[in-house]
């Protein structure tokens, strides 16, 4: 069989977020915590901003999509009652970044976006926390809803295995989002899903064995019920109103069937070419050498329905 390893090892490389990418983040990170806590301090005292890093950038499961973007997710937390609405909460937030870059920072659903242009997107969710209380999230239109985006990364933490394969997996599922003509279900629902399926497989020292395992993993929990159930407060369903459920269902299929031929394929660069129509062109074209694999079970898929993790 085919060995795409390396491939998949390169693929990883070229969607990952860059130390230089990573350096300017975390310096617009910072500038943009000061710029708020001036701010609030000038004009709401009463409010004082608390910052915590969530979301894939914490999870260090991001990606850079096709467009060379990536984002940072940074939280605001306010440590008190609010004694004004959500949207009004959030407006301060925007009103506090609005000048940082010279694109307006859009006021989200959830969050407060500022926007650097053709580099990186920094995303401000903003919490109110009182004592023996949830924290609670400024939802536009809405209000405050219980929401624990620390609760969520320690919950990932715990399902990480020390090779770094769940890790690289996740990317490889972002990737393949990335390369879709339609809205696929958010990072963090793949995120879940992919962790999921990873305590019900072998992982396998091959992440091409492994990425077909955890695609048929997901497909098998989702044919059961279409859900992704966030593992803390709220516990929302993050599939509940997801318009493109069959888009998404036939995708997934089309992605198992290339990767099932792949891993039986013989020839690499035969192999990549199917996985190139998930995963896009930055997954690399492999040589054009035949590869027998020893590895016929866990290629076939013949171990892959006993649970196993490397915790």
């Amino acid at each position: 069989m085919a060995n795409c390893n390396n491939l998949f090892q390169d693929y990883h490389d070229n969607i990952s977020i860059g130390s230089k990418k990573n350096e300017k983040m975390k310096n617009s990170k910072e500038g943009l915590r000061k710029r708020i806590r001036e701010w609030f301090k000038a004009n709401h005292p009463d409010y004082v901003p608390y910052f915590y890093i969530q979301g894939s950038y914490k999870m260090k499961n991001g990606i850079r999509t096709t467009e060379d973007i990536c984002d940072l997710d940074d939280g605001i937390y306010f440590f008190r009652a609010p004694d004004v609405t959500a949207s009004t909460l959030k407006d301060w937030v925007k009103q506090a970044v609005d000048g940082y870059t010279n694109v307006a920072p859009e006021n989200r659903k959830k969050c407060v976006r500022t926007i650097f242009s053709n580099d990186y997107e920094i995303d401000h969710p903003v919490y109110c926390k009182e004592d023996g209380k949830e924290y609670q999230i400024a939802v536009n239109g809405i209000g405050f809803e219980d929401s624990d985006p620390k609760a969520v990364v320690t919950w990932f933490v715990s399902k990480k295995d020390k090779e770094g394969r769940l890790l690289r997996n996740i990317k490889y599922l972002k990737g393949w989002a990335d390369n879709q003509s339609f809205k696929m279900p958010s990072g963090l629902a793949l995120t879940i899903l992919a962790t999921n399926a990873k305590e019900l497989i072998i992982l396998n020292e091959r992440d091409d064995i492994t990425t077909r395992d955890i695609l048929k993993e997901i497909k098998k929990e989702l044919s059961k019920d279409f859900k992704c159930i966030v593992p803390a407060v709220p516990k929302d369903n993050l599939l509940e109103n997801y318009a493109n459920k069959e888009k998404f269902l036939e995708a997934l299929d089309k992605f198992i069937e290339d990767a099932d031929s792949a891993i039986r394929n013989t020839n690499q660069k035969e192999a990549s070419k199917l996985w190139r129509k998930n995963l896009g062109d930055r997954f690399p074209v492999g040589e054009n050498k035949e590869d027998i694999s020893r590895n016929t079970a866990a290629a076939t898929g013949a171990m892959t329905s006993y649970p196993f993790c490397y915790e």
